[in-house]
C-alpha cells in the first residue's frame, strides 16, 4: 500500500473540487483556479471535506501512480489556498536584481542586463538588491521559473558567485596552489 496515496487530503472551506469525466480535476480557491487531467485508472472520491485516492487493483503501474496522483491533488489544493514561493539569493560583487514593471532585470556579470518575463500566473518580488521571490499557485511552474532564473548564472564553485536557492549549499573548490618560487 502506498503510504502517501492512502492519506486523505483535507479540503479547506472556500475551496471547491470538481472531479469530471476521466478524472479531469478542477480546483477553485481564494487565490485562483487550477485544472489537471489525472489518470483515469484511479478513483478520486470527495466525502466529508476530504479527498481520497484509491486504486482499482494492485497493478504495479497503479501502485506507482497512487502516491503521485495524491501528491498532485494535494499540491493543487495547497496552491489555491496558500500558494507557493521560491526564494533565490544573488551573490557577487555588482550582482543585483530589480523589477521593471512585472519583468525582472538581472545584472549578473554579463555585458548586458538579463530581462526575465514572468509566465502567466507567476509574480516576482525583489527584497533589497539580492533576494528574488518567485510566487504563484502552481507548484510546478513556480519551480520551473525559479530554475530558469537560477540558470542565467548558476553558482560557481571557486568564489561562490551566482544565483542560488535560499539555503542551498554550494560546495567550494580550492583554487590554484600558487606558483613555485
Amino acid at each position: 500500500m502506498s503510504r502517501i496515496g492512502i492519506k486523505p487530503i483535507p479540503v479547506p472551506s472556500g475551496v471547491t473540487v470538481n472531479v469530471g469525466d476521466g478524472n479531469a480535476v478542477q480546483v477553485k480557491g481564494p487565490k485562483g483556479e487550477l485544472a489537471q487531467k489525472l489518470t483515469h485508472r484511479l478513483q478520486i472520491v470527495q466525502e466529508d471535506g476530504l479527498l481520497r485516492v484509491s486504486r482499482t487493483s494492485d497493478d504495479r503501474e497503479l501502485k506507482a501512480l497512487h502516491g503521485l496522483t495524491r501528491s498532485l491533488l494535494n499540491n493543487m489544493v495547497v496552491g489555491v489556498t496558500d500558494g507557493y514561493t521560491k526564494t533565490l539569493e544573488i551573490q557577487g560583487v555588482g550582482y543585483r536584481a530589480a523589477l521593471q514593471g512585472k519583468n525582472l532585470v538581472l545584472n549578473v556579470g554579463y555585458s548586458h542586463p538579463v530581462t526575465m518575463v514572468p509566465p502567466e500566473g507567476i509574480t516576482y518580488a525583489v527584497e533589497g538588491n539580492n533576494r528574488v521571490l518567485v510566487s504563484g499557485i502552481n507548484k510546478q511552474v513556480v519551480g520551473e521559473e525559479a530554475a530558469r532564473i537560477r540558470g542565467t548564472r548558476p553558482p560557481e564553485p571557486y568564489k561562490g558567485k551566482g544565483i542560488r536557492y535560499a539555503g542551498e549549499f554550494v560546495r567550494r573548490k580550492a583554487g590554484k596552489a600558487g606558483k613555485a618560487k
